[in-house]
């Protein structure tokens, strides 16, 4: 095996590893997953927003986002309610409580990609790495098209 391939494996399993203890911290400390955290980020910065949209800014399946969002309002972190304009549509908004838990949650992970500045270069090449990535790992086949995401 290349050494190159080795190291590279490494680092994977140490992204990997950390993701997985951070997620676990917040599940334990906070009872939440790094998903919801994101939501919550997200929410923070508007003040009520169509689920329909988080959908396509996480791109992510409805289904998966639905099942996040609900937790978030038992927990008392979201509040959601049906939309002015179309009742069908629903828009989503943080509490207090949803608030106060980013305060005190680490923020670490992708999310903390869009809450802190970071070198362009960096994160062009952060981007380049990671889509290399797909490729490199032959997982191109399950990975989602950001196309058909954005068109659902």
């Amino acid at each position: 095996m290349q050494q190159q391939a080795l190291s590279a494996i490494v680092a994977w399993v140490r992204l990997e590893r950390a993701l997985e203890s951070h997620g676990a911290e917040l599940r334990r400390r906070f009872d939440i997953t790094p998903l919801q955290l994101a939501v919550l980020h997200i929410l923070a910065e508007r003040p009520q927003l169509p689920l329909a949209a988080l959908r396509k800014t996480l791109v992510m399946h409805p289904a998966t986002l639905g099942q996040a969002i609900d937790a978030l309002r038992v927990k008392g972190h979201c509040l959601v309610r049906r939309g002015d304009a179309d009742k069908r549509a629903r828009v989503v908004a943080i509490t207090p409580q949803g608030l106060a838990l980013l305060e005190e949650a680490p923020l670490a992970g992708p999310d903390r990609l869009r809450q802190v500045d970071h070198e362009a270069k960096r994160l062009d090449g952060l981007t380049a790495a990671l889509t290399d990535a797909v490729d490199l790992f032959g997982v191109g086949q399950w990975a989602p098209n950001q196309k058909q995401d954005r068109g659902r």
